[in-house]
């Protein structure tokens, strides 16, 4: 015996459904073969254009990158510069100051060879007939003549060679008195006729530091010691080599010390510099860091909203051409509901089964088509205060069912304001329906409207006591088709952000895990200044 449950399926297997449907059919599998085939192609162009962006983000930062190794660079070659500078110019000084004192030993050897020719040489040869330095006598005369000539003239010492043999005859260092042997190629260059002078030093930046040696630099001036005669006229005889030598140290240290203020004045402006530098190359890159965030932000908007756009075109034709054989099936099942129960008692509840669940995907298209062809708010003033009481009357057996209490907080003086009331109580809607979903065990259902001095609008708070969200979920709350849940879609909380950005306010929630969520909308008291231009944002 079969069951009467499978006769009434037969039955209902039986039944022609109109053509209509039949020709969906075929369409809606034209339009699946066709979406597979492009599914190569929309990946390739997904890809291309993350690609793309990528490339832009890099040349766009590629430029300040250049002039930030271009700067430091600089900066490095302006150090480099500063110390070839430094030391050209101590060189330069050194080469002056060696030229200077040449020609200054020169000139005093000269001069001392005219005073000691003429106060010592021409009377000793008068008085004594000739010239003998080891005479006691004689050397005292010719020393004190000699120290009288160089008092005050910043002589180190003065050395007088014989010019028939390599001795030291007079020397104001005596020990030097008698040495043999002690001139060299200057005192050939010397007996020759010839001025030559020798330059001994040691000394460098490292001598400033403590501990290290001091600066020793000295010049020695060789000039040949001549006969002269009564008019003063130097003649081609020579008597000597006349030898000058000069203490530079204390020159050469002030030539040392120079470079070194000019090096650390130099590295002082480059400091300043490279710290100017350094603070707005700082500056800079968090300008550009944030200009760079700002793009991508840019950038995520236009490919997220360029993607919703072509998602919802398609859901707004695959909606369309669901929703009426919908209708059709939902109309056939309401027939066959009438039908089984004349033909199989008992039955009944399979049609109602299919128009329940045509309902329930009925709803889904309206959700959808919403999402995908926002209707324009039809702005007239209203108070959200009489929104609140129409969905406290529409929910009441709901809180009452779910053990909910409501607690509605209302501000007596709440002011009319610009809005569409039934896109608002959609919103208040899709809002208090989630914040049931969130307390499973019952709880505590809070709404709350106030003024806002600032501009004149309204605030409309939905506050639960429920198991609250992360903070992961928190950042993606309102992105199309985002949700936790087994049945829904994903799009009552950005349907309701489009609506109240249209309406020029904006929705921000608040969140702790297994404490409750709160969430605020903002209306302005003037309405939308340029409509879907408001900003939104997400407080977590």
């Amino acid at each position: 015996m079969i069951p009467p449950g499978v006769v009434a399926v037969e039955y209902v297997m039986r039944l022609r459904l109109p053509e209509r449907l039949t020709r969906w059919r075929r369409r809606t599998n034209r339009r699946r073969s066709r979406s597979r085939s492009l599914r190569p192609d929309l990946h390739f162009l997904v890809s291309w254009w993350r690609s793309r962006g990528r490339r832009e983000r890099r040349e766009g930062l590629l430029p300040f990158e250049l002039v930030k190794y271009f700067a430091f660079t600089s900066l490095g070659l302006i150090l480099i510069a500063s110390l070839i500078l430094s030391w050209v110019l101590s060189n330069n000084a050194r080469h002056v100051l060696l030229t200077r004192s040449e020609d200054y030993s020169t000139l005093f050897a000269e001069n001392l060879n005219r005073q000691v020719f003429l106060q010592f040489v021409l009377p000793t040869v008068v008085r004594y007939g000739r010239i003998r330095l080891s005479d006691r006598r004689q050397f005292e005369r010719l020393d004190t003549i000699v120290r009288n000539i160089t008092r005050g003239m910043h002589i180190d010492s003065v050395t007088i060679f014989d010019s028939s043999e390599n001795i030291i005859s007079y020397s104001t260092i005596p020990e030097l008195v008698g040495r043999r042997n002690a001139g060299g190629l200057e005192y050939q260059k010397a007996l020759k006729g010839e001025h030559s002078s020798v330059l001994i030093s040691s000394g460098s930046l490292f001598n400033l530091l403590p501990g290290t040696p001091p600066v020793y630099c000295t010049l020695k001036t060789y000039v040949p010691f001549r006969q002269e005669n009564r008019l003063g006229e130097r003649t081609g005889d020579i008597m000597g080599v006349i030898e000058v030598v000069q203490d530079l140290s204390g020159d050469l240290l002030a030539i040392i010390q120079l470079q070194a203020r000019i090096i650390l004045l130099s590295l002082a402006i480059l400091g300043i510099l490279f710290v100017i530098l350094s603070v707005i190359v700082i500056r800079a890159n968090r300008i550009m860091a944030e200009r760079a965030r700002e793009r991508l932000l840019l950038e995520e908007r236009l490919n997220e909203a360029q993607r919703l756009a072509t998602l919802g075109k398609m859901i707004a034709a695959v909606s369309h051409e669901i929703k009426n054989p919908l209708g059709i099936v939902r109309s056939t099942a309401e027939i066959l509901g009438k039908r089984i129960s004349r033909v199989a008692p008992g039955n009944e509840h399979l049609a109602a089964i299919i128009v329940e669940e045509t309902s329930r995907l009925d709803a889904i298209v309206r959700e959808f088509l919403d999402f995908a062809r926002p209707r324009e708010p039809r702005l007239e003033p209203a108070s959200c205060n009489d929104v609140v009481g129409r969905l406290a009357r529409f929910m009441d057996s709901e809180f009452s069912g779910r053990s909910i209490t409501f607690v509605p907080d209302l501000d007596p003086a709440l002011p009319q304001v610009p809005m569409d009331s039934e896109q608002i109580y959609q919103v208040l809607f899709n809002m208090v329906f989630n914040s049931i979903q969130a307390m499973p065990e019952g709880g505590t259902l809070t709404i709350r409207t106030r003024r806002l001095e600032e501009d004149k609008g309204v605030m409309l708070q939905v506050s639960d006591t429920g198991i609250g969200m992360s903070a992961e979920k928190l950042e993606q709350i309102f992105t199309p088709f985002f949700t936790d849940k087994n049945r829904g879609t994903g799009l009552g909380l950005a349907i309701a952000r489009n609506i109240v950005e249209k309406h020029g306010g904006r929705i921000d929630v608040e969140s702790r895990e297994g404490e409750g969520s709160t969430f605020t909308i903002t209306l302005p008291g003037s309405g939308p200044q340029v409509p879907g231009q408001a900003g939104a944002g997400i407080a977590a």
